[in-house]
């Protein structure tokens, strides 16, 4: 899970769908499975599937630096902000919580914002 620089509420229309399309293209590239993604307008949460050898660091920092760039490349508006994103995020393991329970969680975001 990650935020927008200052938790602005920047994630919706246009942006959440193109934002989407690349989570799938980073997830294709690195080999990597998205299980359950859930694009909110104030911050993204996505539950991925990677091999042991992916630290938790470098999948938050591929994630986070190609949509900004990218994101900040094609839509103008974007681009006049410093930093797309905060410097933080958040990641865990599952490893007392089954799969489905961390999935139901992500797609019902909606029902408790």
């Amino acid at each position: 899970m990650w935020c927008p620089k200052y938790r602005r509420r920047l994630l919706g229309g246009r942006v959440a769908a193109r934002l989407n399309g690349l989570l799938d293209e980073i997830a294709v590239d690195n080999d990597w499975e998205i299980v359950a993604r859930e694009v909110m307008p104030d911050h993204v949460h996505v539950f991925v599937r990677v091999r042991p050898t992916d630290s938790p660091a470098e999948v938050a920092r591929r994630f986070k630096g190609r949509t900004s760039r990218v994101l900040r490349a094609e839509l103008a508006w974007l681009g006049t902000r410093r930093a797309l994103w905060s410097k933080s995020y958040f990641a865990a393991s599952i490893g007392y919580v089954s799969e489905t329970t961390v999935r139901r969680y992500i797609e019902h975001q909606w029902d408790a914002a």
